[in-house]
């Protein structure tokens, strides 16, 4: 596929949090590269949070032939949505892309997510991937399907799978989202608390395309309750943003 101008400014930034997942980079990249072509000029933020295989040597190989591959990397790992957050920050485009780099979210939907956020308007700042046809465990998918439901519940966000890594937002709301670790699995809730309206896409679910999960129940059991009690305290101390303009 023709490479495009690095000077170009950007129509989307897909930002990609990864630790030890260098045997799915390349064929991701791939399916990466042909979902954002047709969307104009592009560039994919690849964020290596602390990863002790081959990530950085196979993303360095990668960019020697995409110009539009960005490589940052985290001294030590400090999780997903602080990757996500380092990606965000260097992006360049008004819309990032987010999307998991074990490959279980396919980036033939990030078309889709994106039409749907320009469909909407500047009403909306968050078009939503939920999965359908989960591929997990079933131990995991009902471990999902206990989280969903405590969460719509107390958060109201109106959001079946907030699980889901495959999301389009547009940057400068993401920006002023309150940061915290976990950040990533509360981000409908907390654009609805900026104002601004989601919009929810099906998108089906796949393997992860080689490796292993990097979470357990137990290590996100307790931090998630303590996060969703965050979450809601942060939602009910927020006034709705004024509309503000100059006077002169």
């Amino acid at each position: 596929m023709a490479s495009q101008p690095v000077d170009i400014v950007p129509r989307l930034s897909v930002v990609v949090p990864v630790k030890n997942e260098a045997d799915n980079v390349a064929p991701l990249l791939a399916e990466i590269e042909a979902a954002c072509a047709a969307h104009g000029p592009f560039e994919v933020i690849y964020v290596d949070d602390g990863s002790t295989d081959a990530t950085a040597a196979v993303l360095a190989e990668q960019a020697a032939t995409r110009p539009w591959l960005r490589r940052l990397s985290h001294d030590r790992s400090c999780g997903q949505s602080a990757a996500i957050r380092s990606g965000a920050l260097a992006a360049r485009a008004a819309i990032l892309v987010t999307i998991d780099g074990d490959g279980q979210n396919d980036p033939a939907f990030i078309p889709a997510l994106v039409r749907a956020l320009d469909a909407g308007g500047s009403a909306i700042a968050l078009a939503a991937g939920q999965r359908v046809g989960r591929k997990d465990t079933g131990f995991k998918r009902l471990q999902s399907r206990i989280a969903n439901a405590v969460r719509k519940t107390v958060l109201k966000d109106g959001t079946r799978d907030t699980g889901c890594g495959l999301k389009a937002v547009r940057r400068e709301v993401y920006l002023r989202l309150p940061y915290f670790d976990a950040l990533h699995r509360f981000v409908p809730a907390l654009v609805r608390r900026e104002g601004y309206d989601v919009v929810l896409v099906d998108v089906v679910d796949r393997p992860r395309l080689t490796g292993q999960s990097k979470y357990g129940f137990f290590d996100r059991l307790w931090v998630g309750i303590v996060d969703l009690a965050g979450v809601w305290w942060l939602i009910n101390r927020r006034r709705m943003p004024p509309q503000v303009r100059e006077l002169g």
